[in-house]
């Protein structure tokens, strides 16, 4: 990561968009998902793997969108992103992610300088040392926070349908619907009034 600018840690829980670089496709990926964690009740992580689910995930007024790789999208792609990030007030948290370095995607014209600029303080390499073993620990952390949360929400809705099984005092509960009596065929003689 780059030294001056933000932090690592402040950019997986601000809502400042990122140029992710570095690593491999499913580090990129749990690094995104960790940043979804953070803003979970805006709605789930978007991914965009191609230019045309691009505008459909930039109209999203919040959330997260991961782009898989922002170098392959094209320089017209990227002019949309760039607009995004300039004019829309309200935006998702953008992850673009790379394949290879910022730098060498600027030297190779797969990169646009002013998204570049745009974002140079806004960058993530994942090959710096100590980073990796870092976010596994904290991948780990989160992953088992997650699976307490679910454990409990699992077991409040059952509690909750076992409480809705529970006959309550005072209630009548029918389980099956009462049986018509069958009359006889033979018809019991009425009883004739006369007046």
């Amino acid at each position: 990561m780059i030294p001056r600018g933000y932090r690592e840690e402040e950019l997986v829980s601000n809502r400042a968009s990122l140029l992710l670089y570095g690593g491999t496709e499913e580090e990129r990926r749990a690094w995104a998902q960790e940043a979804a964690h953070h803003f979970e009740h805006e709605g789930a992580l978007i991914e965009v793997r191609q230019a045309a689910e691009l505008s459909e995930a930039l109209k999203r007024p919040k959330g997260v969108v991961l782009v898989w790789d922002v170098s392959k999208l094209g320089l017209e792609a990227q002019g949309n992103i760039l607009r995004c990030l300039q004019m829309q007030e309200e935006r998702p948290k953008l992850v673009l992610g790379m394949t290879g370095s910022a730098d060498s995607a600027l030297e190779r014209g797969a990169l646009r300088e002013d998204l570049h600029y745009r974002l140079h303080q806004a960058q993530v390499d994942l090959t710096v040392p100590g980073l990796r073993e870092a976010l596994k620990k904290r991948w780990a952390v989160l992953a088992e926070q997650r699976a307490v949360k679910e454990a409990a929400e699992r077991e409040a809705a059952e509690s909750e349908r076992q409480a809705a099984l529970v006959r309550k005092p005072g209630t009548v509960t029918r389980l099956a619907p009462q049986q018509r009596k069958v009359q006889s065929s033979k018809a019991a003689p009425r009883k004739a009034s006369r007046r």
